[in-house]
């Protein structure tokens, strides 16, 4: 990402305006969550051509790490990946190979789809190759007792820690304050940095996205559309007289 920082949030909801309005908003991408949220590869496809309308980068966070839950979200023309719970240097390796077309993967082909226009081209495996943002999440100890192995695998360009299930890893589920969680997130910032990698995290609001932006990370998806909305309207109504 050339050393800028990007923002975003999670999207739930199915609508094509939501989508439009992260990147008219300011927001850099938008994350189609399929993995806790009702949306499908079919639902996905107008949110990825809205997001892009407004200016956001289309990311989809998929159910799994599987070759065709991977195929599918990068056909549909999502700019980038995420793949949850990576544990192990295996669990990274197949992530990118799920990615990444040859010579860097065995990502299915076919050109004729809206990542490629509709009718591929020459260039177009390559083009998939260098545009693709491949992001795996660490969201527990093991993954982070396994932090070097996965941050040595080639073709992934951010690894995403998530407080949330890292709380849940620690035996403190939802305490995503706790200082046993940031402890550990922290470390992994350190490291990553070290070996030159970019970090993203979920935070919660404003404050929580400028700590860990101060911490070194650069990708930050700050809270949810349902969130932000619900949030929305209870501060339109708090003060009206009843």
């Amino acid at each position: 990402m050339d050393g800028e920082t990007v923002v975003g949030t999670f999207q739930l909801l199915d609508s094509a305006m939501v989508a439009e309005m992260t990147g008219v908003a300011g927001m850099d991408f938008t994350i189609l969550d399929q993995e806790h949220g009702p949306l499908t590869a079919e639902t996905s496809v107008g949110l990825c051509a809205a997001a892009e309308n407004g200016g956001a980068a289309p990311i989809v966070r998929v159910r799994n790490n599987t070759e065709s839950e991977i195929q599918r979200a990068l056909d549909i023309g999502a700019a980038g990946v995420e793949i949850p719970q990576i544990e192990t240097r295996e669990d990274a390796e197949a992530a990118v190979e799920h990615a990444r077309f040859d010579p860097l993967g065995s990502r299915g082909l076919s050109p004729y789809v809206r990542a490629g226009g509709y009718t591929g081209g020459d260039d177009y495996t390559e083009e998939q190759n260098e545009a693709v943002t491949v992001i795996v999440h660490i969201e527990g100890e093991r993954g982070v007792e396994n932090l070097d192995e996965i941050l040595a695998v080639e073709g992934i360009d951010v690894l995403f820690l998530g407080p949330y299930d890292m709380s849940q890893s620690l035996g403190i589920p939802g305490q995503v304050g706790d200082e046993r969680v940031e402890s550990l997130m922290t470390e992994v910032c350190e490291r990553a940095e070290e070996a030159g990698k970019v970090v993203g995290t979920f935070a919660d609001d404003a404050a929580i996205a400028n700590k860990w932006i101060d911490a070194g990370v650069q990708y930050v998806a700050m809270s949810v559309d349902g969130a932000i909305v619900t949030k929305a309207f209870e501060d339109a109504i708090a003060d009206v007289d009843r």
